[in-house]
């Protein structure tokens, strides 16, 4: 049996890992290039960035190309990674336990998660390790009935240097990735092909028998007997509309706003980010500095990076957005997510009020990057995790099945999905 995988992130990888265990033949097929950590002290750039040269969001792709950003409306940035480990070499590392509506499908993740938690490993940040107003922040939080918690991590401790620039690739490898995953599934037998974005699925009486993939103007066909998407709820949607199969106009991104206050030698990035976090309902708070912000948001130019101090509120937004066949993005911020981000924000201010941070205050630039829901799973999918929408052989395994946003870290879920389904995949041969 041949199967190709679609993307390299927490679920791609997870799936190719699983499927070439299990003796398939793997062809991974991955948009992006490998990956390469931003190495440099993000000083350099200071002089440009207080006189606004560093330019709009998109120039981040300029400085570092696996991260792409676009804007979907006037006021929310989304973000994608486009590299090897997709999303998961961008991340802070989180591997917190969400459930995205899923047992709400009748879909309960519990066994997955517990496996990969041990395959990853997961630990927390001890306190002695965080910056004081990281600690303070906590501390506030539990006095105002916030129940905050030390964020559970994918890091080695021992060889993190705390640069808190977890979000642009961990430089010393203390970080887990997806490419650890990928790793195994290559050394189970399974094959990578880099800068080979998909184009179409190759559909035949019914049941899905390949892709085309690569140059846009000539793409090569690819057989395969089991097709995994798994690009991400923006890649996954624009390829089945280019294959003339159906996705749902239902993208939601955890829309990120990060409050950002002052305090003299603060220095945030001397740990790393999100220590801690409090979920509340609908939404997470957590110590973050914001590195878009940091770089591209005006209002943000006026304080160093050492006297910043932010706390980030993690929307759970509404699923509104819509992806087309030529990868265009749609997804405006709703009335209702206005709202909820203004509340939330306000008690972000007050919590930093309470330990002596300094305003003025100014939001961050709203963004968003952990995008699924374009193919969500109904009730009647639960048992098989193959949603009704997609013809045999077609398969997605990422944050696309999972049917809303629940404001949280997504790394693990994105992961639990996929393993869920490569397992299901050997059950369904006709």
């Amino acid at each position: 049996m041949r199967a190709i995988v679609v993307g390299t992130g927490a679920g791609g990888a997870t799936a190719a890992r699983e499927l070439a265990l299990r003796g398939f033949e793997v062809l991974v097929l991955e948009a992006g290039k490998p990956f390469r950590p931003f190495t440099r002290n993000i000083s350099w750039a200071a002089p440009l960035r207080r006189v606004g040269a560093l330019g709009g969001e998109r120039t981040i792709s300029r400085l570092f190309p696996a991260m792409e950003t676009r804007r979907s409306s006037e006021d929310l940035v989304l973000v994608r990674g486009l590299a090897a480990g997709g999303c998961t070499v961008l991340s802070c590392g989180n591997l917190v336990r969400a459930d995205n509506g899923l047992k709400d499908m009748g879909v309960d993740l519990a066994p997955e998660f517990e496996e990969l938690e041990r395959l990853i490993g997961v630990t927390t940040v001890p306190r002695p390790r965080w910056r004081p107003l990281s600690a303070a922040m906590f501390d506030a939080a539990a006095k105002m009935d916030l129940s905050p918690a030390p964020t559970p991590k994918a890091v080695d401790l021992s060889g993190c240097v705390s640069c808190g620039l977890c979000e642009l690739g961990c430089a010393r490898g203390a970080r887990w990735d997806s490419r650890r995953f990928l790793g195994d599934a290559l050394r189970a037998g399974a094959t990578v092909r880099y800068g080979t974005p998909v184009r179409k699925v190759v559909v035949e009486d019914g049941r899905a028998r390949g892709v085309l993939a690569g140059r846009k103007g000539a793409p090569e066909r690819m057989r395969a007997d089991a097709v995994v998407l798994a690009a991400g709820g923006i890649g996954n949607a624009q390829v089945l509309k280019s294959s003339g199969l159906r996705a749902e106009d239902r993208l939601w991104a955890d829309i990120v706003l990060t409050v950002g206050g002052r305090s003299a030698s603060a220095r945030m990035l001397g740990e790393p980010p999100m220590v801690w976090y409090a979920r509340r309902d609908g939404y997470m708070l957590s110590p973050y500095i914001d590195i878009l912000s940091h770089w591209f948001h005006g209002p943000w130019r006026k304080v160093p990076v050492g006297d910043r101090v932010g706390l980030m509120v993690k929307l759970a937004d509404e699923g509104n957005g819509r992806v087309n066949a030529d990868g265009t993005v749609e997804k405006p911020v709703s009335e209702m997510d206005r709202v909820r981000l203004d509340g939330a924000a306000g008690l972000a201010r007050r919590l930093m009020e309470g330990v002596g941070v300094e305003g003025p205050f100014v939001e961050g630039m709203l963004n968003g990057g952990h995008l699924g829901g374009t193919v969500p799973l109904a009730r009647c999918d639960a048992a098989t995790m193959h949603p009704s929408t997609l013809p045999e052989g077609l398969w997605a395994a990422d944050l696309s099945l999972a049917p809303r946003s629940e404001g949280l870290p997504t790394m693990l879920v994105a992961a639990a999905l996929a393993l869920r389904v490569a397992r299901l995949i050997p059950l369904r041969r006709t």
